[in-house]
């Protein structure tokens, strides 16, 4: 059937769709109760082949290993491949945690406009981007943890004749980064925190660097401040940096700090949840430990014509050394130039807590 161009704002509600809605999911075939599908470790399952033309507008997830018993960091140990058109390279490439908006390998109840973890413990995934495709998508599951897992899931999408030409193709993908910094026991406080310049923003971390034709939508940052010191330890003073279409430095669309940039004020960590912006884990005492920050550019897309760089400052001047890992959002008309390789699960997995010095 053909597509109504309509939104899903309450007012929109009363109109007339002329689409049909289908699921695929995870349930019994038999009739009987094992919704589930048991995914071995290292092995990589289809859970979705639609055909034709649509737009996946949901997906819900839940996983938990067969045994019962915890593995932690599990959700960087699957991932999420999904694949549009027929593509030879996916278009979504993420660990199954960091696609819904929480990182480190843990879950945590949240919410945004987007996407949610929800109870028990975050373990409910739910993703509500729109995902259109003219001819066909696959959505893949790999398992690389230690064990064989039970996972459960609903794929809900709108099935159409024809999609319009004019609808780009979401992607997503994740970065992950020791970054790179001075050395801290050379400098005082104030010039490691506040001093130095940078004037190309070469050396910042990179959340998204696309080619082609689209607009960027968001992204979630996350942080592990791996300074430890009773100094003024805030590890958020670093520019967002986004460069469009190749232009030089400055870029068109330059910020003024991190928490600036994720829509917060004065070197937050109290946990704040909005549907555009927020704070999903706030970090410990002198800004230590972990943190994930998000911000989704829904209401205000940023477009480019030709290529995309979004980056940001690690500390002022890219001064601190941290651990940075991203997930970002976007659509894009294809072909999309393939991501790099994603990290083997080891090279994934978190660093461990430290406490800071007595």
């Amino acid at each position: 059937m053909d597509i109504t161009r309509v939104g899903s704002s309450l007012r929109e509600l009363s109109v007339m769709r002329s689409f049909q809605r289908k699921r695929v999911s995870s349930y019994d075939r038999t009739g009987g109760n094992s919704d589930w599908l048991t995914i071995e470790p290292n092995q990589t399952v289809e859970i979705a082949r639609i055909e034709g033309a649509g737009c996946i507008t949901h997906i819900w997830m839940t996983t938990a290993p067969v045994t019962h018993i915890e593995e932690v960091y599990l959700p960087r140990k699957v991932v999420l491949r999904f694949y549009w058109d027929g593509e030879e390279h996916p278009s979504v490439e993420v660990p199954y945690g960091d696609f819904f908006g929480m990182g480190h390998g843990i879950t945590k109840n949240w919410s945004s406009a987007p996407l949610s973890m929800g109870p028990e413990d975050g373990k409910a995934m739910n993703c509500f981007f729109p995902m259109p495709f003219a001819d066909g998508a696959r959505l893949t599951v790999t398992n690389e943890s230690s064990q064989s897992l039970k996972f459960y899931y609903y794929i809900d999408y709108e099935a159409y004749s024809l999609l319009p030409s004019d609808e780009l193709r979401f992607h997503a993908t994740w970065r992950r980064e020791i970054t790179k910094g001075i050395d801290a026991q050379s400098v005082d406080n104030a010039y490691y925190c506040f001093g130095g310049e940078n004037r190309t923003g070469e050396d910042n971390y990179v959340i998204l660097d696309a080619r082609g034709k689209g607009h960027y939508v968001g992204c979630h940052l996350n942080i592990h401040n791996l300074r430890f010191t009773h100094e003024w330890n805030w590890y958020g003073e670093g520019d967002d940096m986004i460069f469009i279409d190749g232009e030089p430095w400055p870029p068109s669309l330059h910020g003024t700090g991190t928490e600036d940039y994720f829509c917060t004020a004065w070197c937050p960590q109290q946990e704040f949840q909005t549907p555009y912006y927020g704070i999903i884990l706030g970090g410990g005492p002198n800004w230590s430990g972990k943190v994930t920050l998000y911000r989704y550019h829904i209401v205000d897309p940023i477009t480019f014509n030709e290529s995309i760089r979004v980056t940001i400052e690690h500390g002022h001047a890219n001064h601190r050394s941290d651990d940075y890992s991203s997930t970002a959002y976007w659509y894009q008309t294809e072909p999309h130039v393939p991501f790099a390789p994603l990290p083997p699960v080891e090279e994934r997995l978190p660093l461990p807590d430290i406490k800071p010095p007595v």
